[in-house]
């Protein structure tokens, strides 16, 4: 009896009581806290491993709004480690995006989400991150995360970096005015850091490494949304799941340094040198 009565997913959604009651228990966050997280809005740039970890626990806490951006389309490589895809869309090439949207409403239907199958450039970037409260990188070179952070610097808006590859990963918030930003903590030698020369296709993945350094990425932009920005990680995080290892370096030398591209004293036509550099059509 009753077993087919239907359920108004609206309803499920709503019931605030029940679906966030533990994390509103969790001290830092509390009733205020998810009030922040329901107003807020978060770009996440890249729908593969990271972008699709990130997107479904930003989902599942309850964010307002998501917007999804990515050009790729689902592969059989994918699914691996790429949480939000099955056998059904990499087997009819389904944009990532398209996708990933899909499955977030089935996850919660109480949340805005947009998804735009398109690649990042310094010309368009704009019209993704406008209005975000936060941007989460989850893209996978460094073309694009350059990209992001002169956006980001530019109209002020927060971002978490994350990277991955074999077993080891990085992340890092970049807040600007408060912290330095991507140019500052790599600048023109970044190539020489592993985590930019082993891409995944080289040096292998493992998806549980992607599920931590997601999740360090959002824990972070939980910090930040909900209003607790002293508990933001200044430095770049470094963990290998492989060693169990866990580093924090400090960025804070060099902070505000004037030789900075980006928000140093010569940001003016940063984003011009970038397109320059790496061209709309470069990002994989």
């Amino acid at each position: 009896m009753g077993g087919n009565k239907s359920i108004n997913s609206k309803t499920c959604a709503c019931r605030s009581g029940s679906r966030y009651d533990r994390q509103v228990l969790f001290y830092p966050i509390g009733k205020a806290g998810q009030d922040r997280l329901a107003a807020g809005s978060v770009t996440i740039i890249g729908c593969g491993g990271l972008g699709s970890v990130s997107a479904s626990n930003l989902a599942r806490v309850g964010i307002g709004s998501l917007r999804l951006v990515d050009r790729d389309e689902v592969d059989f490589s994918n699914l691996g480690r790429q949480v939000l895809y099955d056998e059904v869309d990499a087997s009819q090439n389904r944009p990532k995006a398209l996708a990933a949207k899909q499955k977030l409403s089935l996850i919660n239907s109480g949340i805005s989400v947009e998804a735009f199958n398109e690649e990042i450039n310094p010309v368009n970037i704009g019209k993704f991150i406008e209005g975000a409260d936060l941007v989460i990188d989850g893209s996978d070179n460094l073309q694009t995360r350059f990209i992001i952070n002169e956006a980001c610097v530019n109209k002020k808006i927060p971002w978490i970096y994350g990277s991955v590859a074999a077993s080891y990963g990085m992340a890092a918030s970049i807040i600007p005015g408060k912290t330095p930003c991507f140019s500052c903590i790599f600048g023109p030698s970044a190539t020489k850091y592993n985590i930019y020369s082993e891409s995944s296709a080289n040096a292998g993945i493992l998806n549980t490494a992607v599920n931590v350094i997601a999740s360090v990425q959002c824990t972070e932009a939980i910090k930040y949304l909900t209003g607790n920005i002293d508990a933001v990680i200044r430095g770049l995080i470094i963990f290998d799941i492989w060693e169990l290892s866990l580093e924090i370096v400090s960025t804070e030398e060099g902070k505000g340094r004037a030789a900075c591209p980006v928000c140093g004293y010569n940001a003016a036509d940063s984003m011009l040198r970038t397109q320059r550099k790496f061209g709309p059509g470069s990002v994989s």
